[in-house]
């Protein structure tokens, strides 16, 4: 399966994203693990901060990264995680995984990236079992009406995907995981980082959502 090359960005996010962890996203990246249990794909994994979170009862996760310098960043990290990691190759739109695969999802700052996030969410709908959990983190819209959401749509109609690996700003992505079919269960919304000047991508969630009991399966 091909993947997608982003070399500039992926040394740079290597960087900052050890450096988001160290600011505090590494506490809700914790949060985001507990509790999880059996299989558990992962998609985005980048280049494997998530990996250290995941609880013992967690029996395999298979992390999907399709840029190839995050993805062997990820292969090196998967070996000092305390649970066992598979790192693969994989888009979201069309996920490594088959029907009813997974007892659990983690998506941890990707929707932001993925070109079509109804199909992404589709697929994940797909390769969980029902009843599966979806457990986020993600970087959101601001509300309506907001200057913070005007600056949001102008710097994702100019500079800002082309920057930052296709991510975009603006998504109203608690909305469009409602619209997949999956029941939103908890929803933690925030600011990130909580002082300093506010930025497009401020405004977070972290929460929790159940694959339907009835299954999507092809």
């Amino acid at each position: 399966m091909a993947g997608v090359s982003r070399p500039i960005f992926a040394r740079v996010y290597e960087r900052f994203s050890a450096q988001l962890d160290r600011a505090g996203v590494a506490e809700y990246r914790r949060a985001l693990a507990a509790g999880l249990t059996g299989r558990v794909i992962e998609v985005g994994a980048g280049n494997g901060r998530m990996f250290p979170h995941y609880p013992p009862e967690v029996t395999e996760v298979v992390a999907v990264e399709p840029e190839p310098r995050l993805r062997a960043a990820a292969v090196t990290a998967a070996r000092s995680a305390p649970v066992p990691v598979t790192v693969v190759d994989g888009l979201a739109e069309a996920l490594p995984g088959a029907d009813g695969e997974f007892d659990a999802a983690v998506l941890a700052l990707v929707l932001c990236t993925v070109p079509d996030q109804a199909a992404a969410l589709g697929e994940l709908r797909r390769v969980l079992r029902p009843g599966a959990q979806v457990r986020f983190l993600e970087h959101v819209a601001a509300p309506p009406g907001t200057r913070l959401r005007r600056v949001q749509r102008l710097v994702d109609a100019t500079v800002w995907p082309l920057l930052v690996g296709g991510c975009h700003t603006g998504r109203d992505t608690v909305a469009a995981i409602t619209a997949a079919g999956f029941a939103v269960e908890e929803l933690h919304r925030f600011r990130f980082p909580e002082t300093g000047p506010v930025g497009p991508a401020a405004p977070h969630i972290r929460g929790r959502a159940r694959n339907p009991t009835s299954p999507v399966w092809r």
